[in-house]
């Protein structure tokens, strides 16, 4: 672990999981210069500009004398080749925050991938997609949802890119689905809504309550990429990031309604019996 402070351009860092690593990194007392496109009324050091003209920067990033960069909005092979260009040569190095959506087996759940799905857990290892992860329907929503994703967004390439530069050393983190204060797509609302409404039971599709996916405590991931941007022993190397244990839909919407003292029933239905509003 470092000891001593580092200095990091944080490319984004404004949204749900980007402001906590900003100001976790702020409370350790890191030197950040952040990069991005809202005013904002914060003290922290500020380049306001849109991502594509980011290699436009490039004498006030040398200035800066960055140890490393963040960057935590990355879409697609293209804008990490920018990145890697712009920043070769004043940092030493480079975190790009990935998706877990580069896995084969995320593939195989929305049908891009043929086959069945890939042994379990899994790991850095596990095989990764060989087409695009979303149909362009679906990253079209993804774009109403995050202004970060452009057309060619596939977190595979920007992977490629990133870590294969080894004069550039980079770290990739892939994330988990992400919940907490904030949350931009509001996990828990389908849940909650239901609660609210004084509804006696809450009603899941049968295939869905068995459905396991990797999530976090956004303050949980920004502390595992704020430890990735301490350890010098993170260079070159590729992470998960998530729970230790990953949950069904229906243990995880149990949780919930423990934790808000529901004490309803969860009713799972064949696809075929589900209320066409679910």
């Amino acid at each position: 672990m470092q000891e001593s402070r580092v200095r990091i351009v944080v490319i984004g860092g404004t949204g749900f999981i980007g402001s906590v690593i900003v100001q976790q990194l702020h409370e350790r007392g890191h030197e950040l210069l952040r990069f991005h496109r809202r005013r904002s009324s914060s003290a922290l050091r500020e380049i306001i500009a849109e991502r594509d003209r980011l290699a436009d920067y490039r004498t006030e990033f040398r200035n800066f004398k960055p140890d490393t960069v963040l960057d935590t909005i990355l879409s697609s092979a293209r804008q990490a080749d920018t990145l890697m260009r712009t920043f070769r040569g004043i940092a030493e190095r480079v975190i790009a925050l990935s998706s877990m959506d580069v896995y084969r087996a995320c593939g195989v759940i929305h049908r891009t991938e043929p086959g069945p799905p890939d042994p379990i857990p899994l790991t850095e290892n596990s095989p990764l997609r060989t087409k695009p992860a979303y149909p362009p329907e679906r990253i079209r929503t993804l774009k109403n949802l995050f202004s970060w994703v452009d057309d060619e967004y596939d977190k595979v390439g920007v992977e490629q890119v990133v870590i294969s530069d080894s004069g550039f050393p980079g770290t990739v983190l892939r994330l988990p689905m992400v919940y907490g204060p904030h949350d931009p797509l509001h996990r828990f609302f389908p849940i909650l809504k239901r609660i609210s409404d004084g509804r006696s039971a809450i009603i899941l599709d049968e295939r869905v309550a068995r459905w396991r996916g990797s999530r976090g405590y956004v303050e949980n991931v920004a502390a595992a990429i704020v430890a990735a941007i301490e350890s010098n022993k993170a260079k070159g190397r590729i992470y998960n990031v998530a729970e230790p244990v990953t949950f069904s839909e229906e243990e995880w919407t149990k949780k919930i309604c423990e934790a808000v003292h529901w004490s309803g029933r969860i009713v799972k239905l064949p696809s075929n019996r589900m209320p066409p509003h679910l």
